[in-house]
This record gives C-alpha cells, sequence and structure tokens, in this order.
C-alpha cells in the first residue's frame, strides 16, 4: 500500500508485546497473590526488562522509558490482571496464545533494531532473542523461579532464535514487514505445537568414562589378550 511505513508496524507489534507480557507478569503476581505494587513491578518487568536491556546494549536511550506508550500499556496491562481472574481454561489458553505472540513480535523487533544499529546478523539474532526473553527471565528470578528457557519446559528461546532469523533474512532482502509477519506466524505456530507436543531441547548426556572402563575398552581392540596394555601403559601416539 502507497505510503505505508513498516516502522509503524513494528511498533504496533513492540507495544502489542509489552500489554501481552505484562498480562503474564500480572498472572504470576495473582498465583502469588501479590498486591497492586507485585502485579504492576511484575507486569513492568514482564513487558518491558527484554527492550530495556536490548536498549542498554546497543547503547540507546531505552524507548520503554522515553516513549509514553510502552510504560502505559505494561501499566495498562498490570490493572487488568490485577482486575480481572486469569486462571481459568479459557484465560490460560488466552495467555498462552498471547506468550507465543509476543515471543514472535520481540524476536521480530529486536533484530530488526540490531540490524538498524549497523551490527551484524548474528549481533542481531543474539538482540532479538534477548527482547523476547529478557523480561520473563527477569520475572522468574524475581519470583524465585528458574527461568522457563533454561530448560525443564517446552522449546521456547529456540522459536525465538528461529523468528529472529527469518526476520534477519527477510530484511536484508527488503522486505522487513513480510519478515515480521512471518516470524510471528512461525512463533505463534512452532509455540502452539511445542506446547501440546510438549516439545523440550534434550537434557545433558549421563555417560561417565572412568580409568577402569577406558582401559577395559582399550584391551578390546587387542586380539592377543597378552598384548593388552597394562595400566602404566601410555596410551599417547
Amino acid at each position: 500500500m502507497e505510503g505505508w511505513d513498516p516502522s509503524l508496524l513494528f511498533r504496533i507489534a513492540d507495544v502489542a508485546g509489552v500489554v501481552g507480557n505484562g498480562l503474564l507478569g500480572g498472572a504470576v503476581a495473582r498465583a502469588r497473590r501479590f498486591d497492586l505494587i507485585g502485579f504492576l513491578f511484575l507486569a513492568i518487568v514482564s513487558g518491558l526488562g527484554g527492550g530495556i536491556i536490548r536498549d542498554v546494549m546497543l547503547s540507546a536511550r531505552p524507548v520503554a522509558l522515553t516513549d509514553p506508550l510502552y510504560l502505559g500499556g505494561a501499566v495498562t496491562a498490570a490493572v487488568i490482571a490485577y482486575l480481572l481472574t486469569l486462571d481459568g481454561p479459557i484465560s490460560r489458553r488466552a495467555l498462552s496464545l498471547v506468550d507465543v505472540i509476543a515471543l514472535g513480535c520481540w524476536s521480530a523487533t529486536g533484530a530488526s533494531k540490531a540490524l538498524a544499529a549497523g551490527l551484524g546478523w548474528i549481533p542481531a539474532i543474539l538482540l532479538g532473542v534477548i527482547t523476547a526473553v529478557g523480561g520473563g527471565m527477569l520475572r522468574d528470578v524475581l519470583v524465585n523461579e528458574t527461568p522457563a528457557i533454561f530448560g525443564g519446559k517446552p522449546i521456547y528461546a529456540t522459536i525465538g532464535v528461529l523468528a529472529a532469523l527469518e526476520m534477519v533474512a527477510l530484511q536484508h532482502y527488503g522486505r522487513p514487514a513480510l519478515g515480521m509477519g512471518v516470524a510471528i506466524l512461525t512463533a505463534t505456530a512452532l509455540g502452539l505445537v511445542a506446547r501440546w507436543r510438549n516439545w523440550q531441547l534434550p537434557g545433558p548426556a549421563d555417560v561417565t568414562f572412568r580409568p577402569a572402563r577406558l582401559r577395559r575398552l582399550r584391551r578390546r581392540d587387542y586380539e592377543d589378550p597378552d598384548e593388552a596394555p597394562g595400566p602404566n601403559h601410555d596410551f599417547g601416539p
């Protein structure tokens, strides 16, 4: 459409992510029976934390502190979460949808701002993921929980990496608006399926090699048992 400014789409997506993550922060506050201050604090941290970290890393003034829409969106989300019960099945599904949409929004906007600052594609992907997960990590730490992206829950940051990568690729070809849309759709679809199917990254391998076990494995390489190395044998070249 003639006269369409893609930056408007970025701003809309950014503010939508603030409200969505603010609602998630408010839901956490309600689950712990916090007062209004607790709701406000967790909503602001959840909604604005990732963007503030991103802007500080880009040596820029945090847009969350210069644009009243951002702080206003987080406060509005806190009030909504304070007044409305968000622990029913419908509310949980809605919050889950908001969460994965915000994941795509923020991964894309973070990557786009990093590219606009002159950074390469790898730092852009990194800042996209930080934008998407930074606020949630701070929120979890504040309520003494292990951040969800560290494992034990459906994949989250991995989807953010993919969404940021799509944004970087399409912005490279001059299609930032398409990149934003593709990133949001990808994150939403994969995020919902990951939660439905409980997709998780594998944990650390539980394999331990002890000296005695290594010696037994080495002996199996010799056809003649008399040629097997002793305990003081040098296994070097």
